[in-house]
């Protein structure tokens, strides 16, 4: 705490994409499209689970909670993002930082293992429909959504509070967009050791077992369903795997680049374009990658569509 005290630090500059002013507006625009679109997107999807009765079963359940996570991703990072890039100014306070670090590692994490549970559901519903119902009663269902929100917030509390009992004594530059624990770290004039030992062995588990677990879950359903012949259902099951598994890859690829790949700073604007990838286009294309190519989703939006018209009209 001492060390701490004497840190002159009260402010860090997130230098974002400040270093090519020329692309400002390009910026900003494409920023704001990647927020309107994953925002639409993902709210709609929210309430779509909500209001529809028929969009009450697990799988959807599941759903509405991923899109929450993939909204919070987006909101805590893209308005500052925003706002840097109109007024020019790029500092963020310090509590502004840590609060930002612990959404962006809580709603992260969590999304890892929200997309376990969903493989799992799927899994039960390919290989075990008969029980479907009994096996994912709403009990469990609720189980396993707290589960993930719970033991996730703890992970982003001891990386967050590792991160800031440090002294930071100057450079106050991060180099990215929003404060992730990588460019944070770099910051630092106490020894992170610690930190990264942590990172490395609490956080390269955490983010390991829920993809291990999709991955034996995958293998399980394609040895099921290799045992059918007919072609439609190899085609159904097929193409609803290799939707999941895209994003899951995305998500996983950019995870490892970003926390466990060695630091350098003839990196730092490669990983930017990686920070952008795993904060932005991920939480964007699952809203249309889980519900636009779903046959319920685009009944309710149908729904939604005429009953707005109806209040228009009258």
């Amino acid at each position: 705490m001492e060390q701490r005290n004497h840190t002159e630090i009260t402010e860090f500059l997130l230098l974002g994409f400040s270093d090519v002013p020329q692309h400002r507006l390009f910026l900003i625009a494409l920023f704001l499209t990647f927020y309107l679109l994953s925002f639409a997107g993902n709210v709609f999807i929210i309430v779509a689970v909500n209001l529809d009765p028929q969009l009450h079963t697990p799988m959807y359940f599941f759903l509405g909670n991923l899109s929450f996570v993939d909204l919070g991703l987006t909101t805590i990072t893209v308005p500052i993002v925003l706002k840097n890039l109109i007024s020019m100014s790029r500092t963020i306070s310090i509590k502004g930082c840590i609060t930002q670090m612990y959404l962006f590692l809580w709603f992260g994490a969590t999304e890892s293992f929200l997309l376990a549970v969903m493989a799992y559901d799927r899994y039960v519903a390919i290989c075990n429909p008969l029980h479907y119902q009994m096996a994912m009663s709403g009990k469990l269902c609720i189980l396993l959504v707290g589960i993930s929100w719970g033991l996730n917030s703890l992970h982003a509390l001891l990386h967050t509070g590792m991160t800031f009992r440090l002294c930071f004594c100057g450079p106050n530059i991060i180099h990215s967009f929003f404060c992730d624990i990588p460019p944070v770290l770099a910051l630092s004039c106490s020894d992170t050791s610690a930190n990264h030992l942590v990172i490395l062995l609490e956080g390269s588990c955490l983010a390991s077992f829920p993809f291990l677990f999709i991955l034996g879950t995958y293998i399980r359903i394609i040895t099921s369903i290799s045992k059918c012949h007919a072609a439609q259902t190899w085609h159904k099951a097929l193409k609803t795997c290799s939707s999941h598994l895209t994003v899951v890859l995305l998500f996983y690829a950019t995870v490892g680049f970003m926390y466990f790949s060695p630091s350098s700073s003839s990196s730092q604007k490669d990983n930017r374009v990686v920070s952008v990838m795993y904060a932005l286009v991920p939480p964007m294309l699952n809203s249309f990658v889980y519900s636009l190519r779903n046959k319920d989703m685009k009944v309710s939006f149908r729904k939604a569509l005429k009953n707005m018209s109806k209040l228009f009209l009258e």
